[in-house]
């Protein structure tokens, strides 16, 4: 099943992981320091909570499409290509405890999509954790956290 996804940058993790859960009746799919996601159901819903600034108004991070296959990145990846969009192609990355195939295009407002398959788990020792430490993603912990070297990256690639 496929499943669209909306990643948001929130100031307050904690507050928006109890509002999303209770706005959803669910709890997070994972759950790391900086990172909460949830798998809902209904409707079919990836929603990605990334630690932003403390203050700042909660904001659309990106926007992507959850596939349950590498082979259907591919054929998004050549589907999107043949349509005449620019694509960037990340295989085997690894962004906010997870291992993905992804593909990214750009709309016309400059907001960014991916398509994707999560492939494996990263620091599932984290799981439930809330404090920000080192991590194996982005070597400290940085992946999906503004303030990081990699935040040129994440406005295009992450999540």
């Amino acid at each position: 099943m496929s499943r669209v996804q909306l990643a948001l940058r929130v100031a307050d993790l904690d507050a928006a992981v109890d509002f999303y859960s209770r706005l959803f009746d669910a709890t997070p799919a994972k759950r790391r320091p900086g990172y909460a996601n949830f798998a809902i159901a209904e409707p079919p819903l990836k929603l990605v909570l990334l630690e932003g600034t403390p203050g700042e108004a909660t904001r659309l991070d990106h926007l992507g499409v959850e596939v349950p296959s590498a082979e259907e990145v591919t054929a998004a990846t050549a589907r999107l290509a043949d349509a005449g969009l620019a694509t960037r192609v990340e295989d085997n990355t690894t962004c906010c405890y997870a291992v993905q195939d992804k593909v990214w295009v750009t709309g016309p407002g400059g907001e960014p999509w991916e398509v994707y398959t999560v492939t494996g788990d990263v620091r599932p020792d984290l799981e439930g954790s809330a404090e920000a430490e080192p991590s194996a993603v982005a070597g400290d912990g940085s992946c999906c956290r503004e303030g990081s070297d990699t935040d040129a990256r994440l406005a295009t690639a992450c999540c």
